[in-house]
């Protein structure tokens, strides 16, 4: 089935907003993923429907077919992928390498995949600690995290995964050390929303806003309940 990169876009972005919910996703949702038009989300619906790619339900959104899972699976494993090899391999920032993979994901060859694939030692997770789809497009297993904004003061925790989308974003946490498997230890969350928080081997503390900290997944160090 030959699809155009728009329409992998949006079968990736419904993915994406799924494994976050269980429910169906919303025009709205799709529309803020993509920054695009609730009008235009609906017109792509409509013709990922025909193609039996999303199953829609009016007023109540979509979720993905079998076949139109699949489709994101291997999209999304391209991008992953193509991060890991862009950091580890040509020395990109793991800032710099969401927009390249994007512009890559949708012209690999299956046996370009294969080769960066066995050139990493076949990865679990890309450098923002998602996790990649198995060659067998298999959903992987979801990081057992939080946001680290369900975290309290003076819990000790431990960097998952964090959102690849804002390049300023990933500079600024970098910077502060806050990435994954580092420890942060929460000093302050604010009554609107804020975590301030320090990195180990870190002095300087990391302000992450609430819409920030909802993106950066942590988990409680082990044998500790958070």
């Amino acid at each position: 089935m030959m699809l155009s990169d728009v329409m992998e876009d949006y079968l990736k972005a419904i993915y994406q907003l799924q494994r976050d919910q269980d429910d169906r996703i919303k025009t709205s949702e799709i529309a803020s993923e993509l920054d695009v038009t609730s009008p235009t989300v609906t017109s792509m619906l409509e013709k990922l429907e025909e193609r039996g790619l999303v199953d829609r339900e009016k007023y109540r959104g979509v979720t993905l077919t079998a076949e139109g899972q699949t489709v994101a699976l291997e999209v999304v494993r391209h991008h992953r992928l193509l991060e890991s090899y862009l950091t580890e391999h040509l020395d990109y920032d793991w800032s710099e390498v969401h927009a390249e993979a994007d512009r890559l994901e949708h012209h690999i060859s299956e046996a370009f995949e294969r080769r960066v694939a066995a050139a990493l030692d076949e990865p679990d997770v890309d450098p923002h600690g998602s996790p990649i789809p198995g060659a067998d497009l298999e959903p992987p297993a979801a990081p057992e995290g939080d946001a680290v904004s369900e975290f309290d003061r003076g819990d000790v925790v431990v960097v998952e995964e964090v959102a690849d989308r804002d390049p300023d974003i990933l500079s600024y946490l970098a910077d502060r050390g806050v990435e994954p498997g580092v420890e942060l230890e929460i000093l302050e969350v604010a009554p609107f929303g804020m975590v301030t928080a320090r990195a180990e081997g870190h002095d300087e503390t990391v302000s992450l806003p609430e819409g920030v900290a909802h993106h950066v997944r942590v988990a409680p160090l082990p044998g500790i309940e958070p």
